[in-house]
Parts: structure tokens; C-alpha cells; sequence
């Protein structure tokens, strides 16, 4: 069974783990070699406590089935947004485990991020995603429209991103369970 809650301080070294593996595999041949392999579970956990603690909307998947000790399999996080002109409100990661995917943890996570940010009191929220990325089908079902386009420094590379967008948010806190 896999519930959603909040992020905590103490789930700050899973998180990282979800963080590494996914960029890994999702990201692999987009993003340099070099880079994906410098990536480091103990540094992002040290960063994601921080934000957990400054009350950045973090939200958790976690499974709780009986035969196994509850394990993080993804999360996500947001914020007010970094730039008016695209939206209200910011979905900064959204993150599942390979093996989790394709059962809707992705979809309620999102939601989560959504709600966090109508308790902000944002009407519209927005998420950058890397142009190649495989997953990029996931905000457009879930009703994202493109609105920018643009580039990232990841890695020393220049990275084409999209910017999909929910406005007003009602239209991602509608998205179907």
C-alpha cells in the first residue's frame, strides 16, 4: 500500500536515493556521464533536510505493505514560483522509482504539489521538465500545456527544457485518482 504525507527531516537520506537513482535512469545518455555519476546520496540529503526544514512543499510516497519495511519510492516538491510570467506556483521535482511507476504514485504526488500550492493561495502552477525526457507524455496527460521553452546548465551541458503549465490549478487538482 503506498501512502503520501508530507516530508520529514528524517526522510531526507531516501529522498536523495530516489533522487539518485531516477536521474540515473531516467537521465542517462541526456545528461554527461560524468555528472550522473558525481551525483551524491549524502550531499542531496544534506540539501533536502534543509529545504524540509524551511518548509518547502515536500511531499512523500511511501510504501507500507505488510511484507516489507515501508520504503520511500518517490517524492516530490514546490514552491512559490521563481517566475511570475509562467505561473503562481513552482513543482520543483517529481520523482518515482522505476519499479513504482505507471501506478499512479506519479499522479498523486503531482496532486499533493498542487494542493500545497493552492494552500499558498497560487491559481496557477507550473514544472520545467528536460525536453528528452521520457516521462515529459506524464504532465500533458495530466492536463500541463507547454508554455516555454528554454535552456539549463546541467553538468557544464546547455540542456533544452519545457515548461508545462496548470492555469488555472484547478486543472491539476482535477486530474482523475
Amino acid at each position: 500500500m503506498i501512502s503520501i504525507r508530507r516530508a520529514r527531516a528524517r526522510d531526507a537520506p531516501g529522498i536523495a536515493a530516489v533522487h539518485v537513482a531516477t536521474w540515473r535512469s531516467a537521465y542517462a545518455g541526456l545528461l554527461p556521464d560524468e555528472f550522473l555519476e558525481r551525483l551524491s546520496v549524502t550531499r542531496l540529503a544534506a540539501q533536502y533536510d534543509r529545504s524540509i526544514r524551511m518548509g518547502l512543499g515536500m511531499h512523500v510516497a511511501i510504501n507500507a505493505s505488510d511484507n516489507a519495511e515501508p520504503a520511500l519510492v518517490g517524492f516530490t516538491s514546490a514552491r512559490r514560483s521563481r517566475s511570475d510570467r509562467l505561473g503562481e506556483g513552482e513543482v520543483e521535482t517529481l520523482y518515482v522509482m522505476d519499479d513504482w511507476q505507471n501506478q499512479g504514485i506519479g499522479r498523486t504526488l503531482l496532486r499533493a504539489s498542487g494542493n500545497f500550492l493552492a494552500g499558498l493561495g497560487c491559481r496557477s502552477a507550473y514544472a520545467w521538465v528536460l525536453r528528452e525526457n521520457p516521462a515529459g507524455f506524464f504532465y500533458q496527460r495530466l492536463g500541463g500545456k507547454c508554455i516555454a521553452t528554454s535552456v539549463t546548465n546541467v553538468g557544464g551541458d546547455e540542456i533544452p527544457q519545457v515548461a508545462y503549465s496548470w492555469d488555472p490549478i484547478e486543472t491539476l487538482l482535477d486530474v482523475d485518482a
